[in-house]
């Protein structure tokens, strides 16, 4: 089956952002639902961009309606206000998303999950929340839904969260407190990202499929803050905190506006970041190298 016109749910987001124009520049016209869409006008170069409370079941079938796919992008690291902590976000939307698509007939749905989410015992609530979402959308897509679900680890690119937070932390002075120091993780680009997501969408061989997704290299966070620093010309001491005080700097930081660091983070930071089978493989995709494009991605975040 090909399809045309793609929804995507969270689309609105970094990922999505990225996600809307690869799509856009193949061939395919593209639905972004957001609850607000006065934020995002300039997705309307490349999308048809709808307000949408994908809490509302009916609402966001109603959305749905004369859409050939959906994507699923919703996520978040942090608990937030009430109807966008982690079980809202990642389980209740799931639902509501299988829901709708089963309503008005839309039978192909790829979902963003997480890496490491699939484990049953997952270590803090964004992984089995992550984890449980995924699985509701695979099971609940059943039969009449061709549902595709993608890993990956940490996402980095233009205007991305993660190198960006840690050049903006690195200009606070003094050495950094750095917790969970010695975590690994395997970056993986945006632009591969969604180079996944659109291989997947026609090819019948990816249904029913779970993807890992990582880059080509590993990194402790300690390494991945001062490659940032490095390149930030922020030059700064990084001091190792045992255990006892990575748990204390979390409960003190979820409560600084932006939550720079909290003790569900602290606990996601237990499992490396890392694939044992790479679905960019899969797909035909050589990985990009973090390491290479930090000079461009960090070229204005010194100032």
């Amino acid at each position: 089956m090909k399809y045309q016109r793609i929804a995507l749910i969270g689309g609105s987001g970094f990922v999505g952002g990225h996600l809307t124009h690869h799509l856009r520049n193949n061939g395919y016209q593209c639905r972004v639902l957001t609850r607000r869409a006065f934020r995002h006008s300039a997705l309307r170069l490349s999308a048809e961009v709808r307000e949408v409370d994908p809490y509302m079941p009916l609402e966001l079938a109603a959305a749905l309606e004369g859409c050939d796919a959906a994507i699923n992008l919703v996520g978040v690291l942090h608990a937030g206000p009430k109807g966008q902590d982690f079980r809202s976000a990642h389980v209740r939307l799931t639902e509501n998303v299988v829901e709708a698509c089963h309503q008005v007939g839309v039978r192909r749905l790829l979902h963003m999950s997480a890496l490491h989410a699939d484990q049953a015992m997952g270590s803090s609530e964004y992984l089995r929340s992550k984890g449980e979402g995924e699985n509701r959308a695979h099971t609940l897509g059943k039969p009449d839904i061709a549902v595709t679900s993608f890993r990956p680890s940490v996402i980095f690119g233009p205007g991305d969260s993660f190198l960006n937070r840690f050049a903006a932390l690195l200009k606070i002075p003094g050495p950094m407190p750095l917790a969970c120091w010695d975590t690994r993780f395997s970056p993986v680009y945006v632009g591969d990202v969604v180079a996944a997501f659109t291989r997947a969408l026609p090819d019948r061989k990816t249904f029913g499929r779970r993807y890992d997704l990582c880059g080509p290299e590993t990194f402790t966070l300690e390494e991945i803050v001062r490659l940032v620093a490095l390149h930030t010309g922020r030059h700064k001491g990084v001091i190792h905190l045992p255990d006892w005080a990575a748990r204390l700097q979390a409960q003190v930081l979820q409560y600084v506006p932006g939550k720079p660091f909290t003790p569900d983070n602290y606990l996601s930071l237990q499992t490396d970041s890392v694939c044992s089978d790479n679905g960019l493989d899969n797909f035909g995709i050589s990985g990009t190298s973090m390491k290479a494009l930090l000079p461009e991605l960090l070229s204005k975040a010194g100032s």
